[in-house]
């Protein structure tokens, strides 16, 4: 018992010191619907045990397309881009249960106006979320290594989700009047959401070659303002090769969902807060091709998600770039005699 409360204190303070020291903040996303910063493509299985990882990641976004359904459309605001630091602390407490804190800060989050008219940016932290993973398999040959984990975790609203900004100066008395900016530049959107994973592995060490697959459903809650923003749901397909036992090529096909936003009817969400509600949800499919390179215990990796195909419910604006790179550290905080790395 002594040992297990060190390890949770041990690993309590780490979080802590990361959280408070970074200002964690975390999602955003297009035409009034949020997605989740865990959703981007990061597949995650279960730590060894005893073992704990630092990750770190930076992730530029930039789009000035717009679609109505699946074809281009006239755009509404010249540009949406952001710049978004993401934060991971995780800890396998078992060789089967990995429990990670995560979250992250947007650096900059802007939209532009038509015509450069005007600009509305944001910056600050987000959304902590509590992810606890469960190894249901993990089983070994000498040709094959095969894994499957599920987890369930909840995303708390932690940034701002109602901020404001100036619509109008009165020229005599200098008054200013503001307005809710628009979702797609707020930090967060409110509310407590519930994320359900699955995680599937299947290896073959004798050839450095690996299959995987990633599910993920975010269950969304109800905000302060009465906006329910719609479910969000994604599936990953991944293939894998290690070339000179150290940088990794990976290749994934994803495809994601976002239902529509749900709202208090009594309140006028286009007048209030800047959305139009028919104008939220949709889907597309993505290709992403990845890069790492692993050192001892470092592992340096990047990606760039190319859509394929998008479609979106009314007019929205759309994914065009989006690239992430970070660096990951694995260690053993305690020592564990039984734990063979690799």
């Amino acid at each position: 018992m002594l040992k297990l409360f060190s390890m949770i204190r041990y690993f309590l303070v780490l979080v802590t010191l990361l959280i408070s020291s970074t200002e964690l903040k975390s999602q955003g996303c297009c035409s009034g619907g949020t997605g989740s910063p865990i959703a981007g493509g990061a597949s995650q299985g279960v730590l060894q045990d005893r073992q704990m990882e630092i990750a770190v990641n930076y992730q530029y976004f930039n789009t000035n397309r717009f679609m109505a359904g699946d074809r281009d459309t006239a755009p509404l605001f010249d540009n949406f881009k952001g710049n978004y630091a993401y934060f991971r602390v995780a800890y396998g407490f078992t060789k089967k249960l990995t429990m990670s804190v995560e979250s992250g800060y947007f650096l900059n989050k802007s939209q532009i106006g038509l015509n450069s008219a005007d600009t509305i940016r944001s910056s600050g932290i987000g959304d902590l979320i509590l992810f606890p993973r469960y190894d249901l398999l993990n089983r070994s040959t000498e040709t094959t290594k095969t894994e499957i984990t599920v987890g369930v975790g909840l995303k708390i609203p932690v940034g701002t989700y109602n901020d404001s900004t100036v619509v109008f100066i009165n020229p005599v008395s200098l008054k200013k009047y503001y307005t809710y900016a628009p979702p797609t530049v707020q930090p967060t959107n409110g509310s407590f959401d519930m994320i359900f994973y699955g995680f599937l592995y299947r290896g073959y060490p004798t050839r450095n070659f690996r299959i995987f697959a990633n599910m993920l459903y975010i269950r969304k809650g109800w905000n302060p303002l009465g906006q329910k923003f719609g479910d969000y749901a994604t599936v990953g397909l991944f293939a894998g090769k290690t070339f000179f036992k150290k940088l990794g090529v990976t290749l994934q096909v994803k495809g994601e969902w976002l239902g529509m936003m749900d709202y208090d009817k009594n309140i006028d969400m286009l007048a209030l807060y800047n959305i139009d509600p028919n104008s939220t949800g949709g889907h597309k499919v993505s290709v992403v091709p990845q890069l790492s390179f692993s050192h001892k215990n470092f592992t340096f990796y990047a990606l760039a998600e190319m859509p394929l195909y998008q479609y979106v419910n009314e007019i929205q604006v759309a994914s065009q770039y989006l690239v992430t790179a970070g660096i990951s550290y694995r260690f053993f905080p305690f020592k564990n005699p039984l734990v063979v790395t690799n």
